[in-house]
């Protein structure tokens, strides 16, 4: 209803959560006189990018020439800063799930969290924010901030999920199709870009681990009691992802030695050929070479069968080599 209107102001969405797991859209207008009952939270995502989204955080939101400073720079990485007054600035990282582009080039969204009251901003579209609005329209969403921003890290961390359990896929498949045919040759290209995706996850979910790990023992008034104990499974799936990107990573190594080992193997067969085959026809080379000189006192040279006698000590040659390489045992 008022999404065409907010959007002018750089507003993606502006809720308020009802505290019973659903939540009424209101008007950018509506900010300055909101009244919230307390039961109510206040929920407001921003478009980082919109000259109107740093006016009104500057000027309308209440909110520190520092900490907007850092809601609104460039680039940041995960981090967790406790702010007086029981508030916090929460950076995190979300997958990357936009059309054309690479899944481990994560999206940022920052938020601002305080009793009451949440602001997050985001550059680029984020499907956890979308599904999120998805429960809060079915009544199943959080009720107040604190679960609000502990539901955003779950919705970033299942996305984590699928994309590590994607990831382990293809490689499960690339060694599957190694075991089954010793001629099959991974695509390299393929195979060394799900080691950089996995280092490029791993850059970021690090410290996102750590942050979940800290919001487990922070004691704000406004957390309630088991949220530690769901900020504390994030953290451990997290762990265990991060764990199943570092055997990713080991596995495509293994991928990628399995096919140079297999290259080496079939350079060196093919060489060994071509040696063989060197080895076959110098002595001919060198007969031949030697009936061909133009000078007096060529054997045979006056005989009418002399090319047949050549021909067939020259094949008598290479039948030697070829019986004494079997004995060998050269091939």
């Amino acid at each position: 209803m008022f999404a065409e209107e907010n959007a002018q102001w750089g507003l993606v969405h502006a809720l308020v959560l009802d505290g019973k797991g659903g939540a009424r859209a209101i008007a950018r207008t509506d900010l300055d006189d909101l009244q919230l009952r307390p039961e109510e939270s206040l929920w407001l995502h921003w478009d980082r990018s919109h000259p109107q989204t740093h006016a009104w955080l500057r000027t309308s939101s209440g909110l520190s020439e520092f900490n907007c400073d850092l809601l609104l720079e460039e680039n940041t990485r995960p981090r967790l800063l406790p702010l007086p007054d029981s508030e916090l600035l929460l950076f995190l990282r979300g997958v990357n799930l936009n059309p054309g582009a690479e899944p481990e080039d994560m999206v940022s969204v920052r938020v601002f969290a305080a009793h009451q009251r949440v602001i997050s901003l985001r550059l680029r579209p984020l499907r956890a924010t979308d599904e999120l609005l998805v429960q809060l329209e079915q009544g199943k969403g959080p009720k107040n901030a604190a679960e609000l921003i502990l539901y955003i890290g779950q919705y970033l961390t299942l996305k984590v999920q699928d994309l590590v359990s994607d990831l382990s896929e293809v490689v499960d498949d690339e060694e599957e199709k190694i075991d089954a045919d010793e001629r099959y040759n991974p695509e390299h290209g393929a195979i060394v870009q799900i080691r950089r995706r996995a280092a490029g996850l791993k850059r970021f979910l690090a410290p996102q681990r750590d942050i979940f790990g800290q919001l487990s023992r922070i004691k704000l008034p406004w957390f309630a009691d088991e949220d530690a104990g769901y900020w504390n499974e994030l953290n451990n799936s997290l762990t265990r992802y991060l764990e199943e990107l570092e055997l990713t990573r080991e596995r495509v190594g293994l991928v990628l030695e399995a096919e140079e080992r297999r290259l080496n193997v079939r350079m060196n067969k093919t060489m060994y050929r071509f040696g063989i085959v060197t080895g076959i026809f110098l002595p001919m080379s060198f007969l031949t070479g030697l009936l061909g000189i133009n000078v007096g006192g060529i054997p045979l040279s006056g005989n009418p069968y002399g090319f047949v006698i050549a021909c067939l000590l020259i094949v008598a040659v290479a039948i030697g080599q070829w019986w004494l390489f079997r004995r060998l045992r050269w091939v």
